[in-house]
């Protein structure tokens, strides 16, 4: 699945041309992580696939109001969600069956993550008026989870600014004081 190129690789002045040199970077990158991440997890493993979530929700879960059952039924839903716009629907019963845990207990929770507002349920009908599996979106946890991811944000630049600060200071001089 390709990676979405950041906004910073288009040009102001025509959105249609592409600093090809950033592409390149940018490829070559994410084919590093890639095979660092293979070789932590097994060829094997990695191949089979993977799911991207931010760093930011599991380490603020509990901020978040999310407790371990919340964000595997997150990280479940995640597995699912390639694109924005499709967004993912798996059945109750494959979540449930997945962490072993009763569909009424996904239900709960769903509706749990509803009420705090970080997760919306949209349900589908097909064609002639049957019921579809629902589709999940995050908007909610995203929004809840943005203050945070920006005030990591923050604490990183603030840190390397801090780094450079003391690469940058002139070391004092040593004197030597043979006097005594």
């Amino acid at each position: 699945m390709p990676a979405q190129l950041p906004a910073i690789l288009v040009s102001d002045e025509d959105t249609t041309e592409v600093d090809m040199s950033k592409i390149a970077t940018l490829q070559n990158q994410d084919a590093e992580t890639l095979r660092v991440n293979e070789k932590k997890w097994s060829k094997p493993l990695w191949s089979a696939g993977w799911t991207g979530i931010p760093s930011i929700i599991i380490e603020k879960q509990e901020a978040l109001g999310l407790d371990a059952l919340d964000v595997n039924i997150i990280l479940h839903l995640c597995q699912y969600w390639w694109r924005k716009e499709n967004l993912p629907h798996p059945s109750v019963g494959t979540i449930a069956k997945a962490l072993q845990v009763q569909p009424r207990t996904v239900q709960k929770r769903i509706k749990a993550l509803q009420t705090l507002g970080l997760m919306e349920r949209h349900e589908r009908r097909n064609s002639h008026g049957g019921n579809m599996t629902n589709e999940y979106s995050f908007d909610g946890l995203i929004k809840a989870a943005r203050p945070f991811a920006e005030e990591k944000l923050k604490q990183l630049a603030d840190a390397a600014e801090a780094k450079k600060a003391r690469v940058a200071r002139k070391k004092p001089k040593l004197v030597v004081d043979n006097e005594d």
